[in-house]
């Protein structure tokens, strides 16, 4: 096999391909003497004329026609081998699923847009949106999963990561919650945290939080501490979602991120409120393993996840 020219193939392919020396050489840019060559090397490791003349012309040997639809699949998976990676790739041809961990406020604002624009330009490929109990780098590093977008955790030296947008925390309570008769609600010196009354009542109501680690505290306890107040949690839940649910049935505040609510700041019977002390912004980021740089189809859905995101927190 080390004697194998493989570029006789496709010089082969051309030959079968063109029936003529001359046509073949065009076709390959050679000249018509070293095509002529490359022929009399093909005959030679074939034992076959391959090629021989009918009068003006030149006809393949029986030997040769048996040869040809194989040579061509051939040559054409040698040069889609041998090209660069994404060279000929056609969006819209694509039979693929692609696997993103996310959490259940990123899948609830951004995915019926992300689903129709994926289906719009690759019909044939299938989103699997799967849970995210944590932020474990593994299932990037074993290929469990595509993209893991969220919060950066601890990650190992070689995921790559790209930040899409930035969120904060907001007081989510039911209709009719005593929070809303805030009379500073909607200020600048109110959104700034700066209202002393405000963060007194916030901080007099029973909360709802959400840890996957059954965590109580966080940034917003010691904000509050800092001004010698301390609020009340009475219920952990390891979903955002289930503490809405929790926030809509009484009058417990919950803690979840401004992009659980559109702009109005209003989701069915939940009413989302400023924090009264200030929290650090959330920069949320998608994550893949260096293994899909340059994979063409994980390429688009990297650039349609970002713009799509970029768009939305935009507006």
């Amino acid at each position: 096999m080390a004697d194998i020219d493989l570029n006789l193939l496709t010089a082969l392919d051309a030959l079968l391909a063109e029936g003529s020396v001359a046509k073949a050489a065009e076709r390959l840019r050679l000249s018509e003497s070293a095509m002529s060559r490359t022929l009399a090397r093909l005959r030679e490791a074939t034992g076959d004329p391959l090629l021989v003349r009918a009068g003006r012309t030149m006809v393949p040997t029986p030997h040769a026609l048996a040869l040809r639809e194989q040579v061509r699949e051939l040559a054409q998976g040698a040069r889609a081998v041998l090209q660069p990676a994404g060279a000929g790739w056609d969006l819209r041809k694509l039979d693929r699923t692609f696997t993103l961990r996310a959490n259940d406020g990123f899948i609830e604002s951004f995915a019926p847009a992300l689903v129709a624009r994926a289906a719009e330009e690759a019909p044939g490929v299938c989103l699997r949106f799967a849970p995210k109990p944590d932020k474990d780098v593994r299932p990037l590093r074993e290929g469990l999963i595509d993209l893991d977008i969220g919060v950066l955790g601890a990650s190992g030296p070689e995921v790559r990561i790209q930040a899409l947008y930035r969120d904060h925390f907001v007081a989510a309570v039911r209709v009719g919650h005593a929070l809303l008769d805030e009379p500073e609600l909607g200020t600048a010196r109110h959104a700034a945290g700066h209202a002393a009354g405000y963060a007194a009542r916030y901080a007099a109501c029973a909360h709802v939080v959400t840890s996957r680690r059954g965590r109580r505290a966080g940034p917003v306890d010691e904000a509050l501490a800092a001004r010698g107040l301390v609020r009340r949690v009475a219920v952990v839940v390891p979903s955002f979602r289930a503490a809405l649910s929790i926030a809509a049935a009484t009058d417990l505040v919950a803690l979840v991120p401004s992009s659980f609510f559109p702009p109005d700041r209003v989701q069915g019977a939940l009413r989302a409120l400023p924090l009264p002390v200030p929290t650090a912004p959330i920069t949320v980021s998608q994550m893949w393993h260096p293994r899909q740089d340059k994979d063409p189809g994980h390429q688009w859905l990297r650039a349609l996840v970002f713009e799509l995101c970029k768009a939305t927190a935009s507006t």
